[in-house]
């Protein structure tokens, strides 16, 4: 049963897909086929859905060091200063930028981002409660929204970032940092030319190309070398380049585009008027290019969102239910030999106690006690009660002794995030008291959930289908459906 808060941000959701791109209101239905076989085994809660763990709309990032140009960056393309500039880091927060069609420039705090799964850091302050307590309840002063009336950003998201390397709050703003880098359908990745030193910058290299080149959605990476203005005043500007090319070598990135821009709204005068064209030719095809492949995020977000449905419903069937059988083998394993060694334990002690107390035996076995507990029918049946009972009790014990065991083992394994919850939460369910010890299958695993599951990556192909009769006609001949004629795209919702 779904919470009455997901649902209502559910119909939400639908109604202003239906107006950007009906196709995905679709597959919001096939996420929530999704989320009925995850509930049932355990890995989400009522109150929550896979939708959340996805952007909806196209999501642009903008990473980089502090004074990289990120800001003078985004105001160039939306043609209108949202974002303020600076030499020194003027903003130490994350600010999510989108389209207002009231045609006027608001700041909203971030608990406007974090209580809508519309936009990306959703409940984000629980993420960052479970990496460093009491700073969940400070989630403004890690994000913010923006909103702007630039036509840019129609049915478009743009995410300015803080350089992490002047940050104080620095653990979670990385974890921030890769949280967007998983969501964003394309990531600009900015350096500052005024630096000559690319070695001064060495932990910002690392986290942004070294662990970024080897991803799989690595092709969404984009690095860009800034203001280079500034460098075309130096003796030799190509050293600049080739400093920077050979920095991003020993990071491991020897492939892959590589743009030097600058913004000419900010750009300081070339005296060379040669040197001044060269530099203004490079950096206007750079740029166009950069434009360019921003502007193809609107196609390339559906196909994200669809391939992600796939994605999700394959690695519950291939890797979330294995995972949960080998909790389960570990757990019954673990109950066994707490069993053993507490009825052991038990059986040691009353031995123990009869040679103690040198109690004789009588009819051949049993102690003198126990003649006189059999020996009336009310005697023996709360005795038979009370053992029954405690039995009971050690068994649950052990049961509860071993899951906390498997739970530490998958906490050391997982850091904080939506799978080790969900197996945490599966865990759960699936040691349940009710639950026997010999059940080798998740909860409710079973030929109903394989069919869901196998709809759900149907429903995924088909809507990759449609999605190339829309965009890709290799035949030469498009017929324009009724539903496919060009719509309004209102933009995410920050009115």
């Amino acid at each position: 049963m779904e919470d009455g808060r997901l649902s209502d941000r559910l119909a939400s959701l639908k109604e202003h897909l239906q107006l950007e791109n009906p196709l995905l209101v679709e597959a919001v239905g096939s996420f929530g086929k999704l989320d009925k076989v995850c509930r049932g085994i355990g890995l989400l809660g009522n109150d929550q859905s896979t939708i959340s763990q996805i952007a909806w709309w196209p999501l642009i990032s903008v990473l980089g060091p502090f004074s990289a140009g990120k800001s003078t960056f985004i105001n160039y393309y939306l043609g209108t200063p949202v974002q303020q500039t600076g030499s020194h880091a003027v903003d130490d927060k994350f600010t999510v930028i989108c389209y207002n069609a009231a045609g006027e420039s608001r700041v909203l705090p971030g608990t406007a981002l974090n209580a809508d799964l519309r936009f990306p850091f959703y409940k984000m302050s629980e993420e960052l409660e479970k990496v460093e307590p009491g700073e969940g309840g400070r989630i403004d002063s890690y994000i913010r929204l923006k909103t702007s009336p630039s036509d840019k950003l129609r049915g478009l998201i743009l995410i300015d970032s803080p350089g992490f390397d002047a940050d104080a709050q620095r653990t979670s703003t990385l974890r921030i940092t890769n949280y967007i880098m998983d969501l964003s359908d394309l990531v600009l990745v900015l350096f500052d030319a005024r630096r000559p030193e690319p070695g001064a910058m060495r932990d910002t290299l690392t986290h942004l190309v070294a662990a970024t080149i080897n991803r799989r959605d690595s092709n969404k990476f984009i690095y860009i070398l800034n203001q280079m203005d500034i460098a075309a005043r130096e003796d030799n500007p190509e050293e600049v380049v080739g400093a920077w090319q050979r920095a991003l070598a020993q990071q491991g990135l020897t492939a892959g585009k590589f743009y030097r821009i600058y913004a000419p709204t900010a750009a300081v005068p070339i005296p060379d008027e040669a040197l001044r064209q060269r530099f203004e030719a490079k950096r206007d095809a750079d740029m166009a290019a950069i434009h360019n492949r921003m502007n193809q995020v609107r196609v390339e977000r559906a196909y994200r969102i669809v391939g992600e449905l796939e994605k999700l419903a394959r690695e519950v069937e291939d890797v979330r239910v294995p995972e949960v059988r080998g909790m389960l083998i570990r757990w019954r394993k673990g109950v066994v030999r707490r069993d053993m060694a507490l009825f052991g334990a038990v059986a040691f002690v009353f031995a123990a106690a009869y040679v103690l107390t040198g109690h004789p035996f009588t009819y051949g076995f049993a102690p003198a006690w126990m003649e006189w507990v059999f020996a009336e029918s009310w005697r023996a049946i709360p005795f038979l009660l009370l053992c029954l009972g405690g039995g009971f009790w050690l068994h649950f014990l052990a049961r509860k002794w071993s899951a906390a065991s498997v739970a530490r083992v998958v906490e050391k394994a997982y850091a904080h995030g939506p799978v080790r919850e969900g197996l945490l939460r599966a865990l759960a369910k699936n040691t349940a008291p009710w639950r026997s010890i010999y059940c080798s299958e998740p909860a409710g695993w079973g030929q109903k959930y394989r069919k869901i599951l196998s709809s759900v990556i149907a429903d995924s192909e088909k809507f990759i289908q449609s999605l190339n009769d829309r965009y890709a006609h290799p035949s030469g001949v498009w017929q324009q459906q009724p539903e496919q004629k060009p719509q309004a795209q209102p933009g995410p919702p920050c009115e």
